[in-house]
């Protein structure tokens, strides 16, 4: 884990990220048990009312799903379900956003897949 660090967006918010993170990079792999809120209230020094609500979000959006008197687990299918989430807001907030401002400047279709190409070359 670490610590949150990102005072423009509320921290139940930034947790459910967290685990989703976790989720998608194979750190709490499906039907595994998660942390339970008080222990990211200790951990991240948050109220426990708060580790809850950022989990409970991922409840809401079957992503994790409630033991009783276990505790939460990752639900099957969450890490694709994630997985497709993210994609989708990548198109949102990137991909859209990037053909909008090309537009503006003039560039076109085939000089910005020319530039992704040289972009991704550099590595």
């Amino acid at each position: 884990m670490g610590s949150l660090i990102d005072d423009s967006r509320p921290i139940f918010m930034q947790i459910a990220e967290r685990i989703e993170d976790d989720i998608l990079e194979g750190r709490l792999p499906e039907e595994s048990q998660v942390p339970s809120t008080n222990q990211f209230a200790s951990f991240y020094q948050i109220n426990p009312a708060t580790a809850a609500k950022g989990v409970n979000l991922l409840v809401d959006q079957d992503i994790l799903y409630k033991k009783r008197g276990i505790g939460m687990f990752v639900a099957t299918g969450a890490r694709e379900k994630l997985r497709e989430q993210r994609k989708e807001q990548f198109y949102e907030q990137y991909v859209v956003t990037m053909i909008r401002e090309a537009e503006k400047l003039g560039i076109t279709t085939d000089q910005l897949s020319e530039m992704i190409r040289k972009g991704d070359r550099s590595k």
